[in-house]
């Protein structure tokens, strides 16, 4: 319904796997490709609590629905249960989060909503430019919507300059929406990035 991305992250076929961002009926083609490549989910991660990325998180951490509020079901003309996960936690800006023989470090990147987190992976042997799953925060050419409750887009600039702008321009952006991109890509076109650069400390890379 909202073109979200959903990704699936794991070190090899057969292996356990994270699931980022299972939106509105995801379900089916994530269990056809759970079942191709032989993953076994261990978690999911959230980039921020927007019903168009956090929809499937029942059925894919398999709670029990308990409903959600009136309003919101209404607006799925009343097919929409959903309940929190059994063990949820919350994660801290700059923390490393290991799973599913993964580790992810947790970037706090508020303006699209104030919970807004990305998350980066480190290169390793089958990736060799570090990952950086940025959610609503930077797409291909644009960045997430502040106008939104809870958006702020002073606090977007300040995201952009001190967790995008940083960054390597070969790390691989997987946005929240739309195609893959690069952070030098980014600097080069993206007119929001201009706009932060004078905010932004010394990047990390050519």
């Amino acid at each position: 319904m909202f073109a979200t991305n959903c990704y699936v992250l794991a070190t090899a076929p057969g292996e356990q796997c994270v699931v980022v961002d299972p939106g509105i009926d995801v379900v089916p083609q994530l269990d056809a490709l759970l079942s191709e490549h032989r993953l076994q989910p261990v978690a999911v991660l959230l980039t921020h609590g927007h019903i168009d990325h956090t929809f499937s998180v029942t059925p894919v951490c398999g709670a029990r629905g308990r409903g959600m509020g009136v309003s919101t079901a209404q607006m799925f003309n009343g097919r929409l249960e959903w309940s929190e996960p059994d063990d949820v936690k919350l994660l801290e800006d700059g923390a490393p989060v290991e799973l599913a023989g993964l580790e992810f470090h947790v970037d706090h990147a508020p303006g699209h909503t104030r919970g807004s987190v990305m998350f980066r992976l480190a290169p390793d042997a089958q990736t060799p430019e570090e990952l950086l799953i940025s959610g609503d925060v930077l797409f291909q050419g644009s960045i997430g919507r502040t106008d939104l409750p809870g958006g702020s887009y002073e606090q977007m600039l300040n995201s952009l300059a001190t967790k995008i702008l940083p960054l390597d321009d070969g790390t691989v952006v997987l946005p929240g929406h739309g195609g893959s991109t690069t952070i030098g890509a980014e600097r080069a076109t993206n007119p929001y990035l201009a706009e932060a650069a004078p905010l932004a400390a010394p990047h990390r890379g050519m």
